[in-house]
């Protein structure tokens, strides 16, 4: 069951980041067509990316070192779990 919760834990903390970029980015942009009036998926979907795309490249080495984190604890507990 720990293992469980530190598994959805982890995943939480790796998908935030990307989650909450695209998020704002996402309302800006909506903001923006509801002033402006244009409706254009594309106009949308390029800055998400992009966006995305940045906080993957700055915040990559931090998630990637949280995952690594978990996977080690993960492992080196194995003679625990079996018992």
């Amino acid at each position: 069951m720990e293992i469980g919760m530190r598994a959805m834990t982890v995943t939480a903390l790796l998908a935030a980041p990307l989650l909450l970029s695209a998020l704002v980015v996402g309302l800006l942009i909506g903001m923006l067509q509801a002033a402006t009036q244009i409706n254009e998926m594309t106009l949308t979907f390029v800055p998400k990316l992009i966006v995305v795309a940045l906080v993957l490249m700055f915040a990559g080495p931090a998630l990637l070192q949280t995952l690594l984190g978990f996977t080690i604890q993960l492992i080196e507990g194995i003679p625990d779990i079996i018992g």
